[in-house]
């Protein structure tokens, strides 16, 4: 090993996990539905100050059915699905068009807790997209006038140009479109709430959606070894 990589490994090994007081959870009181349990622990996480808790981890497959990951914001979360948006043309947008299934991860280390969510992705409405781009910030518009997201780009020069111009277009054109941004929605087959325990006794409750119920959906939960 060199030197280097003994700095590195003393350096990971010395880090702590959950080095705070976690919260108790009981899955025996849990909602039957998926929904209100992540609602309630999404406040929760605001309430501990956990920075940027609508940050979350998108996970598609390319067209060879290889792994692609990344991390961008929540949109929305209502009985439908979990909502993000992105350019159609971008990578992940081109790869949702040939396999339409995605998961999403949520892990919010101030309490211990992560979130997992799997199932198809459909493409929101163009008025749905657009709706979403415009309830954003200046900046966000910004950046979706900026360039062709996931292509080359030949120097930072050009990227700062083609950034300085959007912004100005932005701020003139606030209700400016921008054709390719789509707003997406994750259909939930499968749910996971994750709860960490200092001891290691964590609690995994997954909710998986069966068929029947009230809106011809329901959901079935299941307790996993950690």
């Amino acid at each position: 090993m060199s030197k280097a990589d003994a700095l590195f490994t003393d350096l990971l090994h010395a880090q702590r996990v959950w080095d705070t007081e976690l919260p108790d959870f009981d899955p025996a009181t849990a909602p039957p539905a998926p929904l209100p349990l992540f609602h309630t622990w999404f406040a929760d996480a605001v309430a501990a100050g956990q920075p940027e808790p609508h940050a979350m981890t998108l996970a598609t497959a390319d067209a060879d059915g290889l792994p692609d990951v990344r991390t961008l914001l929540l949109h929305g979360a209502d009985e439908r699905g979990f909502y993000f948006a992105s350019h159609a043309t971008s990578a992940k947008g081109r790869q949702l068009a040939a396999r339409p299934y995605a998961a999403l991860g949520f892990y919010w280390p101030s309490l211990g807790r992560q979130v997992r969510v799997r199932g198809p992705v459909t493409r929101c409405t163009p008025a749905e997209s657009h709706a979403d781009l415009h309830a954003r910030s200046t900046g966000a518009l910004a950046a979706a006038l900026t360039g062709t997201q996931s292509e080359v780009v030949e120097s930072v020069a050009a990227l700062h140009r083609a950034a300085d111009a959007a912004w100005e277009r932005a701020q003139a054109e606030p209700d400016t479109e921008a054709p390719t941004w789509t707003r997406y929605v994750v259909e939930p087959a499968e749910v996971e709430f994750f709860q960490g325990d200092a001891r290691r006794r964590h609690i995994r409750l997954r909710y998986r959606r069966t068929e029947g119920g009230t809106g011809g959906s329901a959901w079935t939960r299941e307790l996993l070894w950690p």
